[in-house]
């Protein structure tokens, strides 16, 4: 006699046979509708056994309705996708935050991101922003907030469109300079950016949150090491070094609007970042000349 459970081929120190189906089943299956018994509908009912069921089943009619075995069916079979519902799901949500923790400790953009998250919600904490924003009147005496002033955002918009460029374009940067690499261009191209917002402002006194200024860094050194590479503006398909100009061109464009954007941040942070695109792009032929000088030989 197989001692397995044939709904879930479970082992147990005592199985239970059903007297209906005669199939063999563990104690959580030995109902008739914990496995969806077809012999129900052979037998007008059961009364408690020996073999390991209980219950009363009666498949008479009374006042014209009918308590059978296709309504234990029906309730058998909603119980058993609900359970598979619910186990897909617990499995779903497992993976995603498996692959999240995996992807922030292996990815120094996506830890950026998680961050800034993490830090827009801190901003309802009342003084939370006044710590840490930057402004040019107080930069020496809060030179913290050279760095610190990258993870705040003014507005969901703010902080979205700022991460989905970071998510798109620091990861593609990350994949060709390294992790090190990376983290060097993003932070010196935003306190660069910090710096030349407080230098060129007119209102001393007008603080400057946001990441725009080290995300404008990557972009730069991206688009010199790799101008060709397509990308989309606003659903239109260019080249990234086109996009790029259009980007230092509306900047340049917009210096002094009353927008509420440090576009000198943003331009601070474009030199930034085709300087260190250079640089990296230099050493790497001057790399590539040193492994292939006949002189060596």
């Amino acid at each position: 006699m197989d001692n397995k459970c044939w709904i879930c081929g479970k082992q147990e120190p005592m199985m239970f046979t059903c007297r209906h189906c005669g199939k063999t089943f563990c104690s959580d299956h030995r109902l008739p509708e914990r496995h969806a018994c077809e012999g129900l509908d052979r037998n007008a009912g059961y009364s408690s056994g020996t073999s390991g069921t209980s219950g009363n089943y009666n498949g008479s009619t009374t006042g014209g309705q009918a308590y059978g075995a296709g309504t234990e069916i029906d309730d058998v079979i909603k119980n058993m996708m609900k359970d598979a519902a619910k186990t897909a799901a617990k499995g779903a949500a497992t993976g995603a935050v498996h692959r999240t923790r995996s992807s922030i400790s292996t990815s120094p953009s996506m830890a950026i991101i998680f961050i800034c998250i993490i830090s827009f919600f801190l901003e309802l904490i009342p003084g939370y922003v006044e710590l840490f924003q930057l402004v040019p009147s107080t930069v020496f005496l809060k030179p913290w907030t050279l760095i610190t002033h990258m993870f705040l955002h003014a507005s969901f918009g703010h902080i979205f469109f700022n991460m989905l460029v970071l998510f798109f374009f620091g990861r593609e940067l990350e994949k060709r300079i390294g992790k090190d690499m990376f983290l060097y261009v993003y932070f010196i191209s935003g306190v660069v950016a910090a710096i030349g917002y407080a230098l060129t402002t007119s209102v001393s006194y007008y603080p400057m949150v946001g990441a725009s200024g080290a995300i404008m860094g990557v972009f730069a050194t991206l688009t010199i090491l790799a101008p060709d590479m397509q990308v989309y503006v606003y659903f239109i398909p260019m080249r990234i070094k086109y996009a790029l100009m259009l980007f230092v061109l509306l900047d340049f464009a917009l210096i002094g609007a009353p927008d509420m954007i440090a576009h000198t941040a943003h331009l601070s942070g474009v030199l930034v970042g085709l300087y260190m695109g250079l640089r990296i792009r230099n050493s790497r032929k001057q790399r590539r000349r040193a492994e292939y000088d006949p002189r060596r030989w």
